[in-house]
């Protein structure tokens, strides 16, 4: 018998890349027993899984096949299915959650990591593409965040910018720690249109333009809030919907992973071979809380990990639908 309950216990306390290994073979052994998607794609591939010592020699599966396939690892009832926001006519990615307290778990944990506990902020939120979709991990994510933090400024705005400005004034007045999440197009209209100078906000940007605007690179991205705000840094959320854990970077392009969450540089010319330190490629996540789905998956985002072990996202692939969160393209 699986472990489950003992596992999960385990995902959220890995300390060192030994018990990561240890616990991403459980699950890999799990999950293709488990998910036919994923043993079937496995197979096809004539991988032969008793040769599998290590987390880098796991099989990635391709992130579209949450867009034509059930991912689901166990016979469990699902208690959600979180989409991707996508953009008009574009084929939206399924994940079928079958255990939500994983993520809670997952993102609450990471939160704290990074910034402490959420009851030490108010939380606005510009998420109009998110909102609007529905289905949406990170409102979902974010909302929890709101209900723990349990402050009456915490709010959604859609397009109310006037609103969002008098909010942000008046908190800055008060010196209250504020966090806004805002999707990157949202967050240019509002800055673009809006100035004021912020020393108690935390301004996390997320998700691309979703077919509102032109791509630009977050760099730009970034100057425009800076120069609205005055803040010297901003800071960038890297997550999306077939994942159950997220990376954050507080400096631009500096991403860090939780403790139970990997990226993997992949060999655009040997999509099986992993690359060193320092060089570009294919970004294949390793999300250990994605138990009851696939924690290995191969995304179309291209990226290097520095020799701090923080990561960089530089794009996508050719031809990608644009989706996600901060999948800029340079």
């Amino acid at each position: 018998m699986f472990p489950e309950n003992k596992i999960i216990n385990e995902i959220f306390n890995i300390e060192n890349e030994e018990q990561f290994n240890k616990i991403a073979l459980q699950i890999f052994d799990f999950q293709f027993k488990n998910n036919n998607t994923y043993r079937d794609y496995i197979k096809k591939l004539k991988i032969d899984i008793s040769k599998i010592k290590h987390f880098t020699e796991i099989p990635f599966l391709p992130i579209d096949f949450f867009k034509t396939h059930k991912i689901i690892s166990s016979g469990k009832k699902i208690q959600t299915t979180f989409r991707s926001s996508g953009t008009t006519g574009m084929s939206r990615s399924e994940h079928h959650i079958t255990d939500l307290s994983i993520y809670d778990k997952s993102f609450l944990k990471t939160f704290k990591i990074f910034y402490g506990k959420p009851d030490k902020y108010i939380f606005t939120a510009l998420l109009p593409s998110y909102s609007e979709q529905g289905s949406s991990s990170l409102i979902y994510m974010v909302k929890k965040l709101m209900q723990i933090s349990n402050k009456p400024d915490n709010d959604f705005y859609l397009y109310n910018h006037q609103e969002l400005f008098e909010k942000l004034s008046e908190l800055e007045k008060q010196n209250k720690k504020t966090i806004l999440f805002g999707v990157s197009f949202a967050l240019i209209d509002f800055f673009e249109e809006y100035k004021l100078s912020l020393k108690n906000t935390i301004i996390i940007e997320t998700g691309g333009m979703k077919g509102r605007k032109k791509e630009i690179v977050r760099e730009k991205l970034h100057k425009i809030i800076k120069n609205a705000t005055g803040l010297k840094q901003i800071h960038s959320e890297y997550g999306m919907t077939e994942l159950l854990s997220q990376a954050y970077a507080k400096q631009a392009n500096k991403y860090i992973t939780p403790p139970w969450m990997k990226i993997l540089i992949r060999d655009t010319n040997d999509p099986f071979g992993c690359l060193p330190k320092g060089q570009s490629g294919g970004i294949n996540i390793i999300d250990l809380a994605n138990l009851y789905s696939c924690s290995f998956v191969e995304t179309k985002d291209l990226g290097k990990i520095h020799k701090d072990n923080t990561f960089e996202i530089l794009g996508r692939f050719d031809n990608s639908d644009v989706r996600g969160c901060n999948l800029m393209v340079v």
